[in-house]
């Protein structure tokens, strides 16, 4: 009997380590995904900037990543093992990782479309078109 409790007790354990890992790696998923979003935009600033405005563009941009890096150590460091919270509240703790990483995230750009020059259409001849056998 006091196997089978000792084994049911270690199952429990590794079950419940494992919901905070997952929780861990869905989080640091999303922080990844933020990380490249935020060098995306940061790029596209970056050529779009005047030569005479870079020094202190990539100032900002530098602080604007070391902000996001605290964050995101933060958040990891701030998982709770799943003795300490209900597992109900997992999808909270991720919704709230995620919109404490929201003022990092850019406004969505959209490119603007080009029409598609028109082509002048390919017409017959006006003298028809004639079958000759070749001589």
């Amino acid at each position: 009997m006091n196997r089978i409790a000792l084994l049911l007790a270690a199952w429990v354990a590794c079950a419940s380590a494992q919901d905070a890992g997952i929780q861990r790696q869905l989080i640091e998923r999303q922080q990844r995904t933020d990380t490249f979003n935020q060098q995306m935009r940061q790029s596209q600033e970056a050529l779009k900037a005047p030569p005479g405005a870079r020094g202190e563009l990539d100032a900002r941009q530098f602080s604007e990543r070391q902000r996001l890096n605290n964050l995101n150590d933060q958040q990891l460091r701030d998982v709770k093992p799943d003795g300490q919270i209900q597992p109900e509240l997992r999808a909270y703790e991720r919704q709230k990782a995620d919109l404490e990483r929201q003022p990092f995230r850019g406004p969505v750009m959209e490119v603007p479309a080009r029409p598609v020059p028109r082509v002048a259409p390919i017409l017959p001849p006006q003298e028809g078109i004639r079958l000759e056998p070749q001589r």
